[in-house]
């Protein structure tokens, strides 16, 4: 069982009201919710395509609540959310071109690289690779940003339950969140979640999660960069 904790739920105002006010408001929750990461807190934030459960991906306490809060299989990988591109050099082996990354990120999608010796080594034990993504969204990067390291980051639902685009639909998960970010209803009601694409392979791609980009993914890959599709198990 978790631990129950009062959870401060902080609704994110729209930029375009009223804009001094407005961006005062977004610094506050920034700032409240990344002190609760940093002390190990995990919270639920918005992003380009559902709402998600997010923690500091070097800390492995936090990992582990996680997957308690989501009832989640341990052997199901976590992906890691950073700010920007150049970010993801830090704690991946990228073997493809900075401007196919550029192509693809800010976007709904999740890369899938080698993992680098800088991550935290208890984030996914069983795997030598990690998913990687940069929300479209001007919070979570921010957010990032202002953490100074990646975030991991899942969908904010119990495992196998439908995901979320509301606040209130997970409302069961906030006795145990330290921060709720409620930033309104998610435009995308497909509920897909992001595309899952692994680059891990040079010259390949592989599609683990078809996802809401997958045309324009698939188009990017092969059309612009010329990348075949393995669709054999790695």
């Amino acid at each position: 069982m978790c631990q129950e904790r009062k959870t401060s739920v902080l609704r994110l105002p729209a930029l375009n009201s009223d804009e001094l006010m407005s961006q005062q408001v977004w610094a506050d929750i920034l700032n409240s919710t990344a002190q609760a990461l940093k002390a190990g807190q995990v919270v639920a934030v918005p992003t380009d395509t559902v709402y998600g459960l997010s923690c500091v991906a070097q800390n492995s306490n936090a990992i582990r609540r996680v997957y308690e809060i989501k009832g989640r299989n341990g052997d199901k990988p976590l992906a890691i959310c950073v700010g920007e591109i150049q970010d993801i050099y830090r704690f991946c082996k990228v073997s493809v071109k900075e401007e196919l990354l550029r192509d693809l990120l800010p976007g709904p999608i999740t890369l899938v690289l080698e993992r680098s010796v800088t991550l935290n080594s208890g984030l996914n034990p069983f795997t030598k690779l990690i998913g990687v993504r940069i929300p479209d969204h001007p919070f979570m990067r921010h957010l990032c940003q202002m953490c100074g390291e990646p975030l991991a980051l899942t969908s904010a639902n119990v495992s196998a339950h439908t995901s979320t685009v509301a606040v209130h639909e997970f409302e069961d998960l906030w006795p145990s969140l330290s921060v709720v970010v409620d930033g309104g209803s998610i435009g995308d009601k497909s509920r897909l979640g992001s595309t899952v694409v692994d680059l891990s392979v040079c010259g390949r791609y592989r599609i683990i999660r078809p996802g809401c980009a997958l045309s324009v993914t698939v188009q990017i890959l092969e059309g612009k960069y010329g990348l075949l599709e393995n669709s054999v198990n790695q």
